[in-house]
Order: C-alpha cells, then sequence, then structure tokens
C-alpha cells in the first residue's frame, strides 16, 4: 500500500524524467540545450532532432503528465484534492527537473497530459485552440500561450455537465496557468518584437 502523502512526490518525480533531452542523446544529436531556443520540450527537440523525435517527446511528456494523475487517483481512491496536488506536481518537475539543476521544459505536453484523466473534454477544446492558433498565425509559442490561459475556463465550463469544479482544482489550474505563461516570458518578448521564430507550414 503506497501513503497517499507520497503522491505530490511520486508525480514531481515522473515529471522530472527529461525525455526531451533524453531522446536527442540517444539519436546522437548531443545536449538539446545547447541548441535552438534550448528548450527540451517537443517543439526544440523537433528543430534538433527531427520530427520523430519531437513526436516521441511529445507523447513521452503528456504521457508522465497523464500517469502521475492516474496514479495519484488509484492511489487515493479518487480524492480531487490528491489528483490536483499530483496535477500541480508532475508539471513543476517538468519545469524544475532535479535532474537538471531545477531547469527544464515549459510544461505545456505535460500540462495538458496531466489534465486528460481530470477534464478530457477541457483538454480537447485547449489543443483545438492550439491548432487554431499555430495553423492560422504560425507561433508555436502563441499557441502554447492561448491554450494556457485558456485552460483555467475550459475545465470549469467542461469539467461536468452542471457542476462546477471543486474550488481546490480550480484555482490550482489557475497556478498551472501561470507557470506556464510565466516560461514562456521570453518568447513574449520575441513576439512583441517581431523575432520569434515562425512554425514552417509544408504544402
Amino acid at each position: 500500500m503506497i501513503p497517499v502523502w507520497t503522491i505530490p512526490l511520486i508525480a514531481y518525480l515522473l515529471g522530472s524524467i527529461p525525455f526531451g533531452l533524453l531522446i536527442v542523446k540517444l539519436s546522437g544529436g548531443g545536449d538539446v540545450r545547447e541548441s535552438g531556443s534550448g528548450n527540451i520540450g517537443a517543439a526544440n527537440v523537433t528543430r534538433v532532432a527531427g520530427p520523430i523525435s519531437g513526436i516521441l517527446t511529445l507523447l513521452l511528456d503528456a504521457g508522465k503528465g497523464y500517469l502521475a494523475v492516474w496514479l495519484a487517483r488509484r492511489i487515493s481512491g479518487g480524492n480531487v484534492r490528491w489528483i490536483t496536488a499530483a496535477a500541480v506536481a508532475v508539471v513543476l518537475g517538468h519545469m524544475f527537473s532535479v535532474w537538471l539543476r531545477f531547469r527544464g521544459g515549459k510544461g505545456v505536453a505535460t500540462g495538458l497530459g496531466a489534465y486528460i484523466p481530470i477534464s478530457g473534454a477541457a483538454v480537447a477544446a485547449a489543443a483545438m485552440l492550439w491548432i487554431v492558433v499555430a495553423v492560422f498565425w504560425r507561433y508555436v509559442s502563441l499557441a502554447s500561450i492561448a491554450a494556457a490561459a485558456a485552460l483555467p475556463l475550459l475545465v470549469y465550463e467542461l469539467y461536468a455537465p452542471g457542476f462546477a469544479p471543486p474550488r481546490v482544482l480550480s484555482i490550482a489550474t489557475v497556478f498551472v496557468s501561470i507557470l506556464v505563461i510565466w516560461k514562456h516570458r521570453e518568447n513574449m518578448q520575441r513576439l512583441i518584437a517581431g523575432t520569434e521564430s515562425q512554425l514552417k507550414l509544408k504544402r
């Protein structure tokens, strides 16, 4: 029997696994932090090591978010406070990895993965918003910021038909959203300056 108090620790350690860094190194691409934007997320992995590595990073980063919350639900018997704690902890682990001297990614994929078992409808809506913004404006960072900013409202509206989410979940979702946006502060500066790299769409 796993004690419930270990849930945040387990979630944090899962989030701390730097899949993007490991995938690029295993593919012979060196340290992804020394190339492109320096981020360990799927977008920079794609730029450095190609689309297959990027997709694999995306799936694994989202998967660890999902697994952390799924485990919290199993261990706690569905207690929303522990589930919420796991969602926050896994995102913090990804952003401030103990293996990377408390540096890490921006938390988009891990955050969305963590919220799939909490509100799949909200994640689907956020993903659709991400796609629309990325296709029309061609900025991955802008799409991520828009999806993160919309997530608290989407969770509130789509958590359950006719029911608002528990207050602890709403507060935590706002916190996660702010963290993700804060992690994109350099991207926002480049967007304002007009120097942010655009997504290249091939016909």
